[in-house]
């Protein structure tokens, strides 16, 4: 089935596309966020498992994708916009669980900040609320090339780390796409990393203590960038989180492998299809889940 294609306004600000996937049988509507540089595109393999399950919501930021046309790019938009124009989709599409990749894991935490009532559940994907070694290094080198709009220079830069374990038919993918981008683009992801590395942590964790739902953290075991380790850090501010490590996988999970996208399954439909609001123990709220190879 084809999905529903709408340009939102979003506060006579922004204009949004959206994709919305109905399931006539479900109950339930999550919507994903893209990481950077990313379009709707991005979440191809994650839709094959949600689809059969949930009504689906994808969009692409106003500076991406094809939401592109539809705004003036005078200006980069900030984390907080971001923020808001998630909260503003929560509503129109009356969402019920919410699903971040990478990046988008700071609109995200933001958007729960403010405590959506509408949200009953948030899976939080290859993010972290540490900048360890490995990342600082990445940005650092992304910038440079960033701020010089040298496409080809971030696509190798993107492949050879976060994206060293996708297969090669994905990495020519990222290299085509990233590479082509309009060059608002590029600046619009080093104004988010200038702004990222100049703040304490890159989430406001103080905000977050008041996120009330249950949040689900995945991460690969390889992943040196948002590291299975790094994420805990959540633990000491969320009364109700669980960690996932999926085995022999990287930054981009469920894109890597088959063994990966099977485990990225299990995991997160094991979270989001439990009964909402149980009462965990300590060690469920903050322990942690590791799915087995498959």
């Amino acid at each position: 089935m084809k999905p529903a294609i709408a340009v939102v306004d979003v506060h006579r600000t922004f204009k949004v596309h959206t994709e919305f996937y109905p399931n006539p049988s479900a109950r339930r509507t999550i919507i994903l966020v893209n990481g950077s540089l990313a379009t709707t595109a991005a979440f191809a393999q994650t839709i094959k498992y949600l689809r059969p399950q949930f009504n689906v919501v994808l969009y692409d930021q106003p500076y991406a994708g094809q939401s592109k046309p539809h705004n003036s790019h005078s200006r980069p938009i900030s984390k907080e916009d971001e923020a808001a124009i998630l909260l503003d989709l929560i509503e129109q599409f009356q969402v019920d669980y919410l699903m971040s990749f990478s990046w988008g894991g700071v609109a995200a935490m933001l958007a729960l900040a403010q405590r959506p009532a509408r949200i009953e559940k948030a899976v939080i994907t290859s993010f972290s609320p540490l900048l360890n070694e490995p990342m600082l290094d990445y940005l650092e080198k992304g910038m440079t090339h960033l701020q010089a709009t040298d496409g080809e220079q971030v696509g190798q830069l993107v492949n050879s780390t976060i994206g060293k374990y996708l297969p090669s038919l994905f990495k020519r993918y990222n290299q085509r796409h990233i590479s082509s981008l309009d060059r608002h683009e590029y600046l619009q992801m080093h104004a988010h990393i200038d702004q990222v590395v100049h703040m304490d942590n890159h989430c406001q964790l103080e905000c977050l203590e008041v996120i009330d739902i249950p949040v689900l953290f995945i991460n690969g075991e390889h992943d040196e960038y948002t590291s299975p380790k790094d994420v805990r850090v959540f633990a000491k501010h969320l009364s109700d989180c669980q960690f996932a490590t999926l085995d022999n996988a990287g930054h981009f999970l469920d894109m890597e492998h088959k063994g990966a996208w099977l485990q990225s399954q299990a995991v997160l439909l094991n979270f989001l299809q439990a009964p909402a609001r149980v009462m965990y123990s300590p060690r469920a709220q903050h322990g942690a889940v590791h799915a087995m190879a498959v």
